[in-house]
């Protein structure tokens, strides 16, 4: 909903430094990372009606982003 807070940062805090420690020494973390960070922003201009996408398009995006989260904390979980 509005106003929630999407990063990564907020939705897993307990991972914090591995966090700051994945993305300055793994690649494939990076680019994952940005893409989820992408996405979130992506929801929170829609989400504040400076987008308005179809809502399939809204979905969509969504699924991405729960694709990209599970893959993230797959990796902090290591």
């Amino acid at each position: 909903m509005f106003g929630e807070q999407h990063d990564l940062h907020h939705e897993f805090p307990e991972y914090h430094d591995k966090i700051h420690e994945l993305k300055l020494n793994n690649g494939h973390f990076q680019r994952l990372f940005k893409d989820y960070d992408e996405i979130a922003h992506e929801m929170s201009r829609i989400q504040q009606n400076i987008e308005t996408p179809s809502d399939e398009f809204i979905e969509s995006l969504k699924l991405k982003r729960l694709h990209l989260k599970d893959e993230l904390y797959a990796m902090l979980k290591d």
